[in-house]
């Protein structure tokens, strides 16, 4: 997809930057990831408290194939959702969308624990 496209279709949204990465692109605003690119769609970041939304508009979560290593089908998920196709004409509603999936990503921002400084080993 073309970055000067999402731009403007996250314009009522505010500043948004693209940036390319993993063979997609990421879609920050403020510093913060909210969405992806993947395969010529266009995935929000969710959570528990949206991912029903998703659902009841018939999206699904960004997988990808990762390397086997040890069971599993190498198949993996991210807390992204694909965004439903009726909000690339309603940019009221796209606008809210944008918006709690930047909450979220603020949320989880500050959630993360923090990893802790090696301790510096000094002789006596």
């Amino acid at each position: 997809m073309d970055p000067e496209f999402i731009r403007e279709l996250f314009a009522p949204f505010g500043t948004v930057t693209v940036r390319r990465m993993f063979g997609g692109a990421g879609i920050f605003s403020q510093g913060l990831m909210f969405g992806l690119i993947a395969n010529d769609a266009i995935y929000l970041k969710a959570d528990a408290t949206s991912i029903p939304d998703f659902e009841r508009e018939g999206g699904k979560p960004f997988t990808y194939t990762r390397a086997k290593t040890g069971g599993g089908d190498g198949t993996a998920a991210l807390s992204y959702w694909r965004l439903p196709e009726r909000l690339y004409d309603d940019p009221d509603e796209l606008k809210l969308w944008a918006a709690r999936a930047l909450a979220i990503a603020e949320r989880k921002k500050f959630a993360a624990p923090k990893r802790a400084k090696p301790k510096s080993r000094s002789k006596k």
